[in-house]
This record gives C-alpha cells, sequence and structure tokens, in this order.
C-alpha cells in the first residue's frame, strides 16, 4: 500500500475516533431524555445514534484492521474487512427501522404522554452533536466507503433531531402527541432508500463487480485497439476495497511487437486513461486455452474446477 493510502487511513481514524467519543458521550444523555419525555420519537432519534456508535466503532476497528499487512494465508490482506463493516452498518440499520416502525404502529392506539420541552431540548442538543460529527467525517466520505458509512448514518440521525425538534414544538403548540408517532414512522422511512443504496454498493464490491464509473468494454476496446495487440482475453476489473482497483487481462501480441515493450505500454495507458495502477498483464504468443470463457470459471474434463 502506498504512502498515500496510510495518509489517509490514519486521517480516517483520528476523525472516526473524535465523532465515536462525541456520539457516544451524547448517545447516554439522548436515552435518558427519551425515557424522561416520554417520547419515541427522541427514543428512535437515539437509537439511531446507537447505531451510529455502533456504525463509527466498526469502522475505526475496519481502519485499523486494515492496516495490516499480507501473509501468507490472506495475500491481499485485510483491506476488504473495511466493506464487510460497511454491509453490517447497512443490515443493523434495516434492523433499527424495523423496530421503530414497529413499535410507532404499537403507539399509535395508545399514544403516551410525551414532555415536549424535555424532547425539543433534548433533539437540540442532539442537532449540534450530529453537525460537529458530520464535520468530523465529512474529509474521509468520499474515499473510503465504510466512512460513507458512517457519514450516511450521522446524517440520517441529524434529519432525525431536525424532526423530533419540529415535532416538539408542534406538540407543545397543539397538543398533538401523536406527531411524536408520526416523526419516528418519517425517521425510519427517510433512512431505508440510503442504507438499501449503501448495502447494495457494499454487496457489489463483495462480489467483485465492475467499480462504479469504470466501463468494461471501454478498458477492454482500449487494450484491444493498441498497436502490437492482436486480442485480449480474460480481463477482469474489481475492488479490493473503497479506492483500490485490481485489473487482470490476457493479452495476446502480435507478431511484430516486442511483448516487453508491449506491456509497458500497455501499463501505462491503463494508468493514464483509466487511473489503474495495479494491474497484472499476460502477454502470449498466442491465446491460451482460456480465450474462449468470458467472465467465469470453466470445468476441466475431469469435472474439477479450475480458475479462468
Amino acid at each position: 500500500m502506498s504512502d498515500t493510502h496510510n495518509h489517509g487511513a490514519g486521517a480516517s481514524a483520528l476523525q472516526l475516533k473524535k465523532a465515536l467519543a462525541l456520539t457516544a458521550t451524547f448517545l447516554v444523555v439522548e436515552v435518558i431524555g427519551g425515557l424522561w419525555s416520554g417520547s419515541l420519537a427522541l427514543l428512535s432519534d437515539a437509537a439511531h445514534m446507537l447505531t451510529d456508535v455502533v456504525a463509527l466503532a466498526i469502522a475505526l476497528l475496519a481502519v485499523r484492521i486494515g492496516r495490516r499487512p499480507a501473509d501468507d494465508r490472506r495475500t491481499f490482506g485485510y483491506a476488504r474487512f473495511e466493506i464487510l463493516a460497511a454491509a453490517f452498518n447497512a443490515l443493523l440499520l434495516f434492523a433499527v427501522a424495523g423496530y421503530v416502525l414497529y413499535e410507532a404502529w404499537r403507539r399509535l392506539s395508545e399514544p403516551p404522554e410525551v414532555q415536549s420541552v424535555a424532547m425539543l431540548v433534548v433533539a437540540a442538543a442532539g442537532l449540534v452533536t450530529n453537525l460537529v460529527s458530520m464535520r468530523l467525517l465529512s474529509g474521509g466520505k468520499e474515499h473510503s466507503l465504510n466512512v460513507k458509512g458512517a457519514y450516511l448514518e450521522v446524517w440520517a440521525d441529524l434529519l432525525g433531531s431536525v424532526s423530533v425538534i419540529a415535532g416538539a414544538v408542534l406538540i407543545w403548540l397543539t397538543g398533538w402527541v401523536w406527531v411524536d408517532t408520526l416523526v419516528a414512522v418519517a425517521i425510519g422511512l427517510w433512512v431505508l432508500p440510503r442504507t438499501w443504496l449503501l448495502l447494495g454498493e457494499s454487496v457489489h464490491v463483495l462480489l467483485e463487480g465492475v467499480p462504479r464509473g469504470l466501463s468494461l468494454p471501454a478498458v477492454r476496446g482500449a487494450l484491444a485497439g493498441h498497436p502490437g495487440v492482436a486480442s485480449v482475453h480474460e480481463l477482469h476489473v474489481w475492488s479490493l476495497t473503497s479506492g483500490q482497483i485490481s485489473l487482470t487481462a490476457h493479452v495476446v501480441h502480435a507478431p511484430e511487437a516486442q511483448p516487453q515493450a508491449l506491456l509497458v505500454a500497455l501499463r501505462g495507458l491503463l494508468a493514464q486513461r483509466f487511473d489503474l495502477h495495479h494491474t497484472t498483464l499476460q502477454v502470449e504468443a498466442q491465446a491460451c486455452e482460456l480465450a474462449g470463457e468470458v467472465h467465469s470459471f470453466g470445468w476441466t474434463a475431469a469435472g474439477s474446477r479450475r480458475a479462468a
């Protein structure tokens, strides 16, 4: 891993550590406030803040584990733990949203008494906490899916705090305690689509899909169209984790081409046009037996699995 990656991981770890300390401290305050005021919306916001704490803790753990070097058992190291953490965070958010919606349905029949002033004060403090946490995480969310997941959870919680504040004011002015349940439902429903997107991104990486924004036909066309290249097969592009993209391919060179010079030229092409730097190219005088198989793993005549 380059020094750039190491510095980025260090920055992310520091941001996560600060956000975790801040969020965990306020979580205790919000739970006490929710129980005291009797507000489901506030407890719903506290539940989301709990997922924030868990998400930030897992994200910090993922950064630290991801720094471990590769070994004979894990030749790519532990960097993909970041994606596992992001997927876990998404599943956790789904569970919390489901609980909030269930509790809201249960409360509709018997709305409890809600202390709007206490609800307002705690929610306002939560809003400030979320704003600070988002500020801490904003610098790393574009470079790490793991930090992005934590940022999304804090963002959802921030909107939850805004909703709780609005609900508290409305209850204070009108006495409509059912607004508390309505706000809780809105928070649960708002977070679901964003959680689905985060889970989708995580699963895409785990399935070793082509990274977003990168066209496999365009890469294949650039390689095949380079002077001295007769054909290209066994082309695979995937992400190990956020920002770490790998490519492998078999390239058949033309008779007049110099294999070593062609290899250097193709690596330069991939770096300049597609920002691909971790590339493994096999240059062949003629297409190997895998040329007939496209993006798959083949079967030998004996029925055993062999890599394509």
